[in-house]
């Protein structure tokens, strides 16, 4: 078996680890049993570009217990947990391809070992494995890694398209992977349907705002040992994961300001009872500063030029590119790494300014990403999406979808079942009233 991870001698404690995140997902554990009976994966290869943590680790083992025949690679450079990937390997025979802290080079060395296993199910959290498969087939060379063009380029024509055919479908995990999967519809390029699971209710409304709130924050205390309380705390975005950033900095007794460029989520972080503004006068006044948008330089050069000595500047979107660290080079003097996971940028006017795990990923480059509870819905969704797409994609387009509604119900009932919490059922007569026109005041 093929695999690329930093040591295999960590297997033991990353099987503790796994086991631990288990007890808290209890929904993935009702779905396994099921998988491992009815094995609605046979025969599947599977390639899954996610974080390769102690949550993914229960999402692969079910997967497999589907009978796919599962490969993975990490899906940012710093989020994967070594012990974890170890234990995969070791313990479940897994072909993984990740290491923390891996370069630009590595970590398109393992997108290249992912599309090697020739997936006909794609899982992706950021849509860089699929992006990859469009570009081998559309021969858009200058837009692949030199490494995974290379090896392309010496395929023949058929094999290059055939890599991207036999691909019957795809789930997608986060938001950035959507904005670029609906560019890729919109533009009449994709070449399969993919599920975004980023877009049931049971992952939104829970990993992306109480997962991302307290995960963001537990890396950012955590890389800085600094006190939230009492703080000027600066959120771009107000989204679901911006809205948990946010409610959790205030709870840690920061003074909030949301900087947005949708009115209605403005509106909502103000009626939330947040200050508003934008970054260009945020800049001057923060101590702590999260990125969590989705887009591009959000903050740049001239808002890095503003801020105060000290400040602390970190994303939780899932690209880098969130942060201009082009342009805070160009006013930077010198620069080190003071702890793990900060670095000082000490700018030409003597003012510090301290970037966090690289701009990447905050909650998984220097904590370990979302509690596994929440986690258990999210996964939950990848794998009855990924055993929907098995078993429908002949009857789908070649576009986004949404995860079924039926799929996103039975996993809060579940989870719900889990916790012990009962509700109500309607009545014949509310059911009735509810689907009447006839029935009034």
């Amino acid at each position: 078996m093929d695999y690329d991870i930093k040591d295999l001698s960590l297997a033991a404690a990353g099987r503790l680890r796994i086991e631990w995140a288990a007890m808290s997902m209890p929904v993935l554990a009702k779905i396994r049993e099921r998988f491992a009976a009815e094995k609605p994966l046979a025969g599947l290869r599977l390639s899954a570009c996610l974080h390769v943590t102690t949550e993914t680790a229960g999402l692969v083992k079910t997967l497999k217990a589907g009978g796919a025949k599962v490969a993975v690679c990490a899906s940012n450079p710093l989020s994967t947990q070594d012990d974890v990937a170890a234990s995969l390997v070791a313990d479940d025979e897994v072909p993984v391809f990740a290491i923390k802290g891996e370069d630009h080079a590595t970590y398109y060395s393992h997108i290249l070992s992912a599309l090697k296993h020739r997936p006909h199910l794609t899982m992706d959290d950021g849509a860089d494995l699929v992006s990859s498969l469009h570009f081998i087939a559309l021969r858009k060379w200058g837009e692949l890694e030199p490494t995974v063009a290379k090896w392309a380029q010496g395929l023949g024509e058929a094999e290059q398209k055939s890599l991207l055919a036999q691909v019957v479908g795809g789930t997608e995990e986060t938001t950035t992977g959507v904005i670029r999967l609906r560019s890729m519809e919109r533009d009449g390029v994709l070449q399969f349907p993919v599920i975004s699971v980023n877009d049931a209710n049971t992952k939104h409304l829970f990993d992306n705002r109480y997962g991302t709130g307290q995960s963001t924050l537990d890396g950012i205390i955590r890389a800085t040992n600094r006190l939230v309380a009492g703080s000027i705390f600066v959120v771009s975005g107000y989204g679901w994961c911006g809205r948990g950033v946010a409610a959790r900095a205030k709870g840690h007794g920061a003074h909030v300001i949301v900087c947005e460029v949708d009115p209605l989520r403005a509106l909502e972080a103000v009626m939330d009872g947040f200050q508003v503004m934008p970054i260009a006068k945020a800049a001057p006044l923060g101590n702590f500063f999260c990125t969590l948008t989705g887009d591009i330089n959000v903050i740049r050069k001239e808002h890095f030029a503003l801020m105060k000595d000290g400040a602390m500047v970190s994303n939780s979107g899932h690209f880098d590119v969130e942060l201009d660290l082009p342009g805070l080079a160009e006013l930077t003097e010198s620069r080190r790494g003071i702890r793990p996971f900060v670095e000082e940028f000490r700018l030409k006017t003597g003012r510090r300014i301290y970037v966090l795990g690289e701009g990447r990923l905050i909650n998984l480059a220097a904590a370990e990403g979302h509690p596994s509870s929440v986690m258990d819905m999210s996964f939950a969704n990848q794998a009855l999406s990924a055993e929907y797409m098995a078993k429908r994609h002949s009857e789908l387009e070649k576009q986004v979808y949404p995860v079924p509604k039926a799929i996103d119900e039975e996993i809060a009932r579940l989870k719900l079942e889990a916790m012990g919490v009962e509700i109500d059922t309607l009545t014949e007569e509310q059911a009735a009233y509810l689907s009447s026109w006839e029935m009034g005041t």
